[in-house]
């Protein structure tokens, strides 16, 4: 099957049922969950591409040899390219929800959990490279409550908006001098109504990642520290919501990792291992052998200037090929 057209109708289609059902009825004998997953074949090797996409699609554009569109790389590339190859025996090809914004890996964690693998792998991301190493991270809702009012009647009423603006000001400042081993994202702020009125509560959004996880529990519980010291330094309240986890940490084998530079030198390239967060992590903290496959040329993701080289999805094709032969199925 032709990857580049397979692109080009389900990148337009939003929302993962849609996805869904263009799966299933490109996919012979597929199977669905509850969820909204769907796979097909039986094997000890487990191809993982996930449906869903951060942006809400659009129909894509050309402007010259590139598509432009949101989701038209991640992972509508990856799916598109998954759905390509054959059945072939040993693989099962599964294409999941959940992977994106507070999805917490719900359709990767459960189809490893249903299907219980031998190994793993993710179809998603940049040509040439190999996600090789899971980048943990905690994702959670901040909240900050006070008692409202009117804003000259109850001036001077703690204002919880204040409280939100200093935790995450904070938050940066400590986050700055960690380095580059870990980050903090803040986002979805809200707070108050009216411009006349006082809040009674202030929330935001906040993801932390980190390599290590000891790193990550630790930037975690430092943050709480510093938004409480912040809540009783303006007399309002503060609770925190874990929306999500995701470990950190490797179980990619050797022949897994000589898999990936057999199967890219195919195209002339070799591998770019980086961490990552993908759903190779959902087999990652069961100790699964695992790791992640890029499949396509392109950038801007998670933007709605994303953009692909259509073209390089046959490039990935061989790779995804040339990967299962290395590893002695398909």
């Amino acid at each position: 099957m032709d990857p580049v057209r397979l692109l080009l109708e389900l990148s337009p289609l939003a929302g993962e049922g849609a996805r869904g059902e263009f799966v299933a009825a490109h996919l012979p004998r597929a199977r669905r969950d509850g969820l909204g997953n769907v796979w097909a074949g039986e094997g000890p090797v487990l191809l993982l591409a996930h449906l869903d996409t951060v942006l809400p699609p659009k129909p894509p554009r050309r402007v010259g040899e590139r598509l432009y569109g949101p989701g038209v790389g991640d992972n509508s590339s990856g799916v598109a390219v998954l759905l390509s190859l054959p059945e072939m025996p040993g693989v099962v090809r599964g294409f999941t929800v959940g992977e994106e914004g507070l999805g917490n890996l719900k359709g990767a964690r459960a189809l490893v959990e249903t299907l219980a693998p031998e190994v793993v792998v993710a179809v998603d991301g940049y040509l040439p490279g190999v996600v090789d190493r899971a980048l943990g991270s905690v994702r959670f809702r901040i909240t900050f409550l006070g008692r409202g009012g009117h804003a000259w009647g109850d001036r001077g009423t703690p204002n919880p908006v204040f409280a939100l603006a200093e935790g995450l000001s904070r938050l940066h400042t400590l986050f700055k001098e960690v380095g580059s081993e870990a980050s903090l994202n803040a986002s979805g702020l809200r707070g108050g109504e009216a411009v006349n009125a006082i809040p009674k509560e202030a929330s935001a959004l906040l993801e932390i990642r980190a390599l290590e996880e000891e790193a990550l529990r630790t930037l975690y519980h430092k943050a709480q520290e510093v938004l409480e010291e912040v809540a009783r330094f303006h007399g309002v309240e503060v609770s925190s919501e874990v929306l999500g986890t995701r470990p950190a940490g490797s179980t990619a084998t050797p022949k897994l990792l000589q898999a990936a530079e057999v199967a890219l030198a195919k195209i002339g390239e070799r591998p770019q291992f980086q961490p990552g967060s993908t759903d190779a992590s959902a087999a990652i903290e069961r100790g699964i052998p695992a790791l992640a496959l890029g499949v396509y040329r392109g950038g801007g993701a998670h933007t709605p200037e994303e953009w692909v080289l259509p073209q390089s999805l046959w490039e990935g094709r061989e790779v995804l090929l040339a990967f299962l032969k290395a590893l002695g199925v398909g």
